[in-house]
């Protein structure tokens, strides 16, 4: 693969470099086939991501690359990401906008990396068409964290039009009936993905969480959310705030969890049953990312 001029100055020996030189390699042995109508409908994700220091973790980056590859290569991506809780609703600008480096002490080269995609203005005008109400074309807000780092390690070569969605509610309902608006783009090609986090309660860690001790009310939460994403059971979903044991540790605010309503209302059905595409734990958080058609 051609690196961009910002990915060239990643130092060789950092992480998310070797991972560019491992897709890079892949990429020649084999291009990632593009989606087809023959493929029918994209699935819908749920992805867990991580901030900057996602990069530095192999496994993980390996584990979202191969998610991406084992799906056609989207024609577009549509992604709602926990990092941007905006109403009315909003969409990103569509080109040339800048990254939202929404985090603070972090090496610098994570605030000189690029994820220039292409134009997203097509995409843009069939969301704003199917939602309901006026929509608010941002002119100059780019990706946030929330999208351009998972999207970066899993298409790493930036050539799918990208669009962000503002999540403005957190109420699963509403959600829900957003997602489903979105449904028919699935049939496009278009990627639609709900990004955030299974358990993200980053305040109630302790040092033991960096030496892989998972923390019980992180546990708790995931394998709760594993049943009832097993069972296809959307009223205990909803219900998280009360029902999910581990709360309100495993999110003492809600924006990570509730892109998840997104990713569920555009199935087919929200009930369907789920594949699950990555789970286990990085510093005592849930890492649990699944797909749904």
């Amino acid at each position: 693969m051609q690196l961009s001029p910002a990915d060239a100055l990643i130092p060789e020996a950092h992480p998310f470099k070797q991972h560019l030189r491992r897709v890079g390699a892949l990429d020649a042995v084999e291009a990632h086939r593009a989606w087809t109508e023959a493929d029918g409908p994209l699935p819908a994700l749920y992805l867990s991501h991580g901030a900057p220091p996602t990069f530095e973790d192999p496994a993980w980056m390996t584990e979202l690359h191969r998610w991406a590859r084992s799906l056609p290569k989207p024609t577009a991506i549509l992604i709602v990401s926990a990092h941007w809780e905006s109403a009315p609703l909003a969409v990103s600008a569509t080109a040339g906008a800048e990254l939202v480096y929404d985090f603070g002490g972090f090496a610098p080269l994570y605030y000189r990396m690029r994820y220039d995609t292409p134009d997203a203005s097509p995409l843009a005008r069939q969301v704003v068409g199917l939602m309901p109400g006026a929509v608010h074309e941002h002119p100059s807000r780019g990706l946030d964290h929330g999208a351009w780092v998972p999207l970066k390690i899993m298409y790493p070569d930036a050539d799918i039009p990208v669009l962000q969605m503002s999540i403005p509610t957190h109420d699963a309902t509403q959600l829900l009936g957003l997602g489903e608006r979105l449904r028919i783009l699935r049939s496009q090609g278009v990627l639609v993905i709900g990004s955030g986090f299974m358990t993200h309660g980053l305040r109630f860690l302790t040092r033991d969480a960096l030496t892989g001790v998972v923390p019980g009310w992180s546990a708790d939460f995931d394998a709760w959310a594993a049943d009832a994403l097993s069972r296809g059971d959307v009223d205990e979903l909803a219900a998280f705030r009360d029902r999910a044991p581990g709360m309100p540790y495993a999110h003492p605010t809600v924006e990570h969890f509730t892109p998840l309503f997104i990713t569920l209302g555009a199935a087919d059905s929200p009930t369907a049953p789920i594949t699950t595409a990555i789970d286990g734990y990085t510093i005592g958080l849930s890492k649990r990312s699944f797909q749904i058609a």
